[in-house]
C-alpha cells in the first residue's frame, strides 16, 4: 500500500508528461503543471468508508496527495473545516439551503494554509531549502508559517497595501519579508529575479509550482464527504489566481473517476470585484483567457489579481461545470459583511462576503433556484480585516448610565 499514488505531472495546456520526483515549476510552454495519480490503484486501495475513520485533517485523502513519505508531511491540523448552515441569512436572500464552508478556522486564518501545507511538504520531500513567493497577504503568511514548521526558509514580497496582520504573521515566522509599492504582479517580478540569484530556493508563486493546487483541491473532497458523498448544486468561490476553483473542479473529476460521486458536477461560480474582474470580463466575452487589467483596486485584497497564470483553467472549470462568473461592488461586499454577521454571527472576510453578495444577485436573477443546495466558500476570518468594520460608539463617563432600551 502506498501513501501516495502520484504518477506524474502533466502540462495543463499541451498534455506533456513530466517527472514528479524532481523540483518542477511550469511546463516548457510556460503553463501550470497538474499532478496526476494512478486512480485505478487508488480505487483498489481505499474506500470512502475507510476515509471516514481517519483523523479529521486534509491528509485523510493522502492517496490523492503528492507526498510519498508521511515523514515529510508538515501539518498544523489543517482541513475538515465545518459546513455551516445559514438559515436566517439564506431565507432572507431566498436560498433556504445555503451553507458556508468556513475556511477562516484553519491555521493562519485562511484557506491558504491548505496549499501551503501540501506545497511545503512536497518541497521538503524534494530537498528544497527555502520557498519564495509574491502574495496579496494570506498566502505569504501561510507559506512562511509552514516553511518554519518544516525547518525551511521563506522569502515573501507583498504589496504595501496588503493587510497588516499578514505582514506580522510573516515576520513572527522568521520570513525574509519585503513590501513593494505596487500590485502582486510587481511583487512577482521581484521574486522571480531574486530566485534566479539564490541556490536552493523554489519559486512557489500561484501555479508556478504544481502542489498548491493539490492542497486546495481537498476543499472539494471535503465538501463531497461532508454532504454524504453527494455534491451541491452550486459552489461560489472568490477567484483571484483561482487555484481553489481549479482545485475543486479537479477534485470533483477525480472523485467521478474513482466512483465516489455521481455524474452531476456542481456548477462553479467565479466571483470577483468590479474593481478587478478580468476573469468575469473574459467569461462574458467568450474568451479562453483574460487580459491584463491595469489600475485595479478592491477592498477584497485577496482577489486583486490583474492577470492570473491559470486564467484559462478557471474559465475551463466554470464552463465545463455549467457555471458562471460574476463581479460585485466593494460597497455590496461591505454591506454583506455586516448583513451576515448580524443575521448569523459570522464575521467573514471580504472575499467570502463577495460570494454572499453574488449568491444574493444570482438568486434574484433566477440563475440559482430557490431549492438548490448552495455552498459558499468563506476563504478567511474577518478578524484579519479589521478595517472592514468601523467602530463609532458612545464613550460613557465612569459615573454615567447606559441609555434605556
Amino acid at each position: 500500500m502506498s501513501f501516495s499514488y502520484l504518477s506524474h505531472l502533466e502540462c495543463s495546456a499541451t498534455g506533456e508528461r513530466l517527472d514528479a520526483d524532481v523540483v518542477q515549476g511550469v511546463s516548457a510552454a510556460g503553463k501550470p503543471l497538474l499532478a496526476r495519480y494512478d486512480l485505478d490503484a487508488v480505487r483498489q486501495a481505499v474506500t470512502p468508508e475507510e476515509i471516514a475513520s481517519r483523523p479529521h485533517d486534509l491528509w485523510r485523502y493522502h492517496e490523492v496527495l503528492p507526498v510519498r513519505d508521511p515523514a515529510h508531511v508538515t501539518s498544523l491540523g489543517e482541513g475538515m473545516t465545518p459546513i455551516v448552515p445559514l438559515p436566517t441569512y439564506g431565507a432572507a436572500i431566498g436560498l433556504p439551503h445555503l451553507v458556508m464552508k468556513d475556511e477562516g478556522l484553519v491555521p493562519t486564518g485562511s484557506f491558504k494554509a491548505r496549499g501551503a501545507a501540501v506545497g511545503v511538504s512536497r518541497a521538503r520531500e524534494l530537498g528544497v531549502r527555502a520557498v519564495a513567493m509574491p502574495t496579496n497577504g494570506n498566502a505569504g503568511a501561510a507559506w512562511s508559517v509552514y516553511a518554519a514548521r518544516a525547518g525551511m526558509g521563506s522569502l515573501i514580497v507583498m504589496p504595501v497595501d496588503a493587510p497588516e496582520i499578514t505582514r506580522r504573521e510573516c515576520v513572527v515566522a522568521g520570513a525574509e519579508l519585503y513590501l513593494v509599492d505596487g500590485l502582486i504582479n510587481h511583487a512577482g517580478a521581484l521574486v522571480k529575479a531574486a530566485v534566479e540569484e539564490r541556490t536552493g530556493y523554489q519559486e512557489v508563486s500561484t501555479l508556478k509550482e504544481p502542489y498548491r493546487i493539490e492542497g486546495k483541491k481537498t476543499m472539494g473532497y471535503e465538501i463531497a464527504e461532508q454532504l454524504g458523498w453527494e455534491v451541491p448544486d452550486v459552489i461560489l468561490y472568490p477567484a483571484g489566481g483561482g487555484v481553489g476553483l481549479i482545485g475543486i473542479h479537479k477534485a470533483m473529476k477525480e472523485m467521478q473517476e474513482l466512483g465516489w460521486i455521481g455524474e452531476q458536477l456542481p456548477r462553479l461560480v467565479c466571483v470577483q470585484s468590479t474593481g478587478c474582474a478580468p476573469l468575469v470580463d473574459a467569461f462574458d466575452a467568450g474568451l479562453d483567457e483574460s487580459t491584463l487589467v491595469e489600475g485595479t483596486h478592491t477592498l477584497a485584497f485577496g482577489i486583486n489579481v490583474p492577470k492570473a497564470l491559470g486564467d484559462f483553467l478557471v474559465l475551463q472549470a466554470v464552463r465545463e461545470s455549467g457555471g458562471t462568473a460574476i463581479a460585485v461592488s466593494d460597497e455590496t461586499i461591505l454591506e454583506e459583511v455586516g448583513a451576515l454577521a448580524r443575521s448569523e454571527g459570522a464575521w467573514i472576510c471580504p472575499e467570502g462576503a463577495a460570494c454572499m453578495a453574488a449568491a444574493r444577485e444570482l438568486r434574484a436573477s433566477g440563475w440559482i433556484g430557490e431549492q438548490e443546495r448552495v455552498v459558499v466558500l468563506n476563504t478567511g476570518t474577518g478578524l484579519k480585516y479589521p478595517d472592514t468594520v468601523g467602530v463609532d460608539v458612545p464613550v460613557l463617563a465612569r459615573d454615567g448610565r447606559v441609555p434605556p432600551a
